[in-house]
């Protein structure tokens, strides 16, 4: 399936849950956690009604507890917006992703098991089809990092990128852990050297942005997307400048 034209560059907001609600952490750190809207719901209706057609929706709760938990919250999304949601978190086994697609994910979105348990992962790919997960990769020093951020391994960004793109995966999105939540802008330098070496990556960027500036550039090194979580609730960008990217 082809996720979008070529050209286009989508933006995709975020909504993290933690207890059903709408909250935010600073480098995955569930202390720093900031609660931006009691109903997920009603800001996934917002993203709608401002023209937005993709959402990344993260289970906080799922991820710590290594089982999907909010799957009511995107049963709630699915049913309400016609948003595109990709949904991750806790996404540890076969039981997981039904749970996610009957609750009306169009996309799995899947991190660590892809770098513990690769073969788990790989029949993922074969019994639901490449296209139906997201692929996130979290980069710590080009290293990718696992385990809420406090483990990282010796595997290279670029081989974890070329491997999965080998086995189907159509879309990647890349955390560079050290700017996420911070508001310090993305790590534009990193997106541009894996775009020069896999330049028809669908690469997602994630984390960091700050200001529309950012938007622009991520868009202007070949990147197809980006998530945007914290700049967006703290108000540092606002929907309608946004909106003109769709």
């Amino acid at each position: 399936m082809e996720v979008n034209n070529k050209g286009v560059f989508e933006i995709i907001p975020a909504i993290d849950l933690i207890d059903g609600k709408c909250v935010r952490l600073t480098q995955g750190d569930y202390s720093q956690k900031t609660i931006y809207n009691e109903n997920p719901i009603e800001v996934a209706k917002e993203f709608e009604a401002a023209g937005f057609s993709r959402l990344h929706l993260v289970d906080l709760d799922g991820a710590k507890a290594g089982a999907v938990k909010n799957w009511k919250v995107l049963e709630g999304i699915a049913s309400q917006t016609n948003l595109i949601i990709d949904f991750g978190g806790g996404i540890k086994t076969k039981e997981d992703v039904d749970i996610v697609f009957a609750s009306g994910a169009k996309f799995a979105t899947v991190g660590s098991i892809a770098v513990k348990d690769k073969a788990t992962f790989v029949s993922w790919l074969t019994s639901y089809g490449a296209d139906k997960f997201l692929l996130g990769a979290d980069v710590k020093e080009e290293m990718i990092a696992i385990g809420g951020w406090l483990e990282t391994t010796h595997i290279n960004i670029y081989d974890f990128i070329e491997d999965y793109l080998q086995l189907g995966v159509q879309q990647i999105f890349c955390t560079d852990v050290s700017k996420d939540g911070k508001l310090e802008g993305p790590a534009t330098d990193l997106y541009k050297k894996i775009l020069e070496k896999t330049p028809d990556l669908h690469l997602i960027a994630s984390g960091g942005v700050a200001i529309i500036d950012d938007v622009y550039q991520l868009k202007e090194v070949g990147c197809k997307g980006v998530i945007i979580g914290k700049a967006i609730y703290e108000n540092r960008i606002s929907l309608k400048d946004l909106a003109s990217f769709n």
